[in-house]
């Protein structure tokens, strides 16, 4: 069908610590990238992003370090907000998880549900410190690992030896926050009967959305291969939104189950600030709106999956119509790991390197995990720079700029009459253009890239071919007519790497003089 609009979201980056150059390789490069294509091509399009507040993690920070969570996540929302900011990711609106009008929606949500009998309520044992009077979650618990037999296995993995654990698992379990040995205790908890959408999500994602990634097709057949069943949406914790009903005091809404509302409550928090936007239920509930996911793999099944079978339970949501899920990024062979802090941190970077966030943007997606997990190393970083971004694109731009300054005192010339090669160079360029849409057309953005790149090829093999240098000897017709073309493919340059280098193309279209696109 054909859509009037898309609206495009970006996975929530969790606010218990800041964004390194996996979350901007797997989701947000590609995502700004989509959204200044569309804008490009004069498309209505909605960025939309924001900070996941709630959960475990946050509340173990705030212990650790003798804040309030609420301190926790104030001060990493900004700092990711910055960060997201300094590398010229342009949201829409970037909000969180904490704001009233995400509190609101997301407890209107869920009373919704609640109310038209969508989900199913299971009491169970959990494990529980009788000491603090609180149950834990499974990243809480600590044992040793029924598989290695290490000590300090989380409920959730063992570190040391990868085995994915249920708690119940652990040997000998303890409160990973204050030691004390564990029970269990009854507890009741609301759940999202994913087993009854079975049916629908196996029609809905395997026959109707086969043109979707391999490894986002591929993980959810296997989901639902492996027969899905009922998932929590509530949690005993005192951090996060409390279930709007009678009889769940001490209870909050499960993070996985609020967080996806992010995406429509920060619309919503955008459209009614600013009405030019439009209304926010056009974004999600006009079928004549297409909706796009950018998310890494680890989110797949949460997008694909749950998000769409609670929007499918409420019944006036609009489905997503595609979620292009990167793999991850590794750094230096190794993987990336917060707790390790074997990462580069976009906010230390920003530091580190003024001024070179689009040589980041350019090696990011020069090794997107597209397909498989890939790998970021700064020897190729250095290689990049220097044998691409400086030999080849910067290169072009400086001989067209400085030979129209030295020969038209910096004035774009008129073109005279175009020769079979000006012809054939001209008709290259063209062919860039129509390639590299294709590619953003098919999520394909590290290809996209690599197309574009081959303007700046064009143009260096133009200009070393023509040598107008020689030329304007004896020839100042033929020589302006040499840079006019140049010059034309300068501006067409500008205009193919605003998606990938937004920074480099505003700098090169006030160069040119070029107005706004």
């Amino acid at each position: 069908m054909t859509f009037q609009r898309t609206l495009v979201t970006s996975a929530l980056p969790y606010a218990n610590g800041p964004v390194h150059i996996g979350h901007l390789a797997g989701v947000y490069v590609p995502a700004d990238i989509y959204v200044r294509y569309l804008r490009l091509k004069g498309e209505n399009v909605l960025f939309v992003g924001g900070s996941d507040e709630h959960g475990v993690p946050v509340t173990i920070r705030a212990r650790k370090e003798g804040i309030t969570t609420q301190q926790v996540v104030d001060r990493y929302h900004q700092i990711i907000k910055d960060s997201f900011e300094g590398f010229g990711i342009s949201f829409d609106v970037y909000s969180r998880t904490t704001s009233n009008t995400h509190h609101q929606l997301a407890s209107e949500f869920f009373r919704h549900l609640y109310d038209n009998g969508k989900f199913v309520e299971q009491t169970s044992e959990q494990f529980y410190d009788p000491e603090t009077q609180e149950f834990l979650t499974d990243r809480n618990i600590r044992g040793e690992c029924p598989r290695c037999h290490a000590a300090g296995a989380y409920g959730d993995q063992c570190e040391k030896c990868g085995a994915t654990l249920s708690p119940d698992e652990l040997i000998n379990p303890y409160n990973a926050i204050n030691g004390n040995p564990l029970t269990k205790k009854e507890t009741k908890h609301w759940y999202l009967p994913l087993d009854q959408y079975q049916e629908w999500l196996e029609e809905w994602i395997l026959q109707e959305h086969k043109e979707w990634r391999p490894n986002v097709y591929g993980q959810c057949k296997s989901w639902l291969d492996g027969g899905l069943r009922p998932r929590a949406v509530t949690r005993d914790l005192d951090w996060g939104i409390p279930v709007p009903i009678e009889g769940a005091e001490g209870k909050v809404l499960y993070v996985w189950f609020d967080a996806p509302i992010g995406y429509i409550s920060n619309t919503k928090e955008l459209c009614d600030a600013h009405p030019e936007y439009g209304n926010w239920e056009t974004w999600w509930k006009d079928p004549s709106t297409r909706l796009v996911h950018f998310i890494g793999k680890d989110n797949i099944v949460f997008h694909c999956i749950v998000f769409p079978t609670m929007l499918k339970a409420e019944g006036s949501y609009i489905l997503p119509d595609n979620v292009p899920s990167n793999e991850f990024l590794n750094l230096e062979g190794d993987k990336i790991s917060t707790s390790r802090n074997w990462a580069v941190w976009l906010n230390e970077y920003l530091v580190d390197f003024p001024g070179k966030q689009d040589v980041l943007r350019y090696v990011l997606t020069a090794n997107a995990p597209e397909t498989k997990d890939n790998d970021f190393t700064w020897a190729d970083f250095q290689a990049r720079n220097n044998n691409e971004l400086v030999a080849i694109y910067g290169n072009f731009v400086n001989r067209a700029l400085v030979l129209t300054k030295k020969y038209f005192d910096g004035k774009v010339p008129a073109a005279g009459t175009f020769n079979e090669y000006d012809q054939t160079t001209i008709a290259e360029f063209q062919n860039v253009k129509t390639e590299v849409e294709k590619l953003f057309n098919d999520f394909r953005f590290r290809d996209a890239q690599k197309e574009a790149m081959n303007l700046a090829r064009i143009g260096n093999k133009y200009l070393a071919d023509t040598e107008p240098w020689k030329v304007a000897k004896t020839d100042m017709e033929r020589t302006a007519t040499i840079l006019h073309i140049a010059l034309q493919i300068a501006a067409n340059l500008s205009i193919a790497f605003e998606p990938f280098l937004p920074f480099s193309s505003a700098k090169l279209r006030q160069m040119l003089s070029m107005s706004e696109l």
